[in-house]
């Protein structure tokens, strides 16, 4: 690359004195003014074709992940080892098999985690006014904490991470979490 711009420089060197000497030449007898003129057209000409003549490699394919599903990813699998660790902590409270067609309530949770794991704040979100399946949720994800530690690049400016779930109960008070349900059952019992 260095020797094709060293030779475009020597060329167009060479073209800007061409001009320069045709133009003395020409006009001899004209004003120093009109030579700054001339030299300044032959500098622009030379600029304009070294301009014109650059080399661009062709570009290679780049495959890149876009950070944004990276990162989502990696939420995805964060959120799954979470509700992994709140059926662990509770499991007398967690629903095998297939929640019934109308449940008996639905509770989210916000809640924030620390970069160590540490639930910071939790909050029911929106629910039914289900207080015993509100207070069930909140107390099985105290009952799991510490969470696991979430990945560095999700955690905002703070080092936390907001994050939601839901909590599908039966009327037995039992629940399966958004994150892990089964489909619910197509008929009323």
């Amino acid at each position: 690359m260095f020797t094709r711009t060293r030779h475009l420089r020597r060329l167009t060197g060479r073209f800007a004195s061409r001009v320069s000497a045709s133009l003395l030449h020409a006009h001899s007898a004209t004003s120093a003014l009109t030579l700054a003129s001339a030299l300044a057209l032959a500098s622009a000409l030379a600029l304009a074709a070294v301009a014109g003549c650059t080399i661009t490699p062709p570009q290679r394919p780049l495959i890149i992940t876009p950070a944004a599903a990276v990162n989502s990813a990696t939420l995805d699998q964060y959120r799954s080892a979470v509700a992994q660790r709140i059926i662990e902590r509770s499991p007398s409270y967690v629903l095998h098999g297939t929640p019934q067609a109308m449940l008996r309530s639905l509770v989210v949770v916000s809640f924030t985690v620390d970069r160590d794991g540490q639930v910071v704040a939790s909050s029911v979100y929106r629910t039914n006014g289900d207080d015993e399946a509100e207070s069930t949720a909140l107390a099985t994800l105290r009952r799991a904490a510490p969470l696991p530690q979430p990945p560095g690049k999700l955690l905002n400016g703070r080092g936390q991470l907001e994050l939601f779930e839901d909590w599908l109960f039966n009327d037995d008070g039992k629940f399966q979490l958004r994150e892990f349900a089964s489909p619910q059952a197509q008929t009323i019992n």
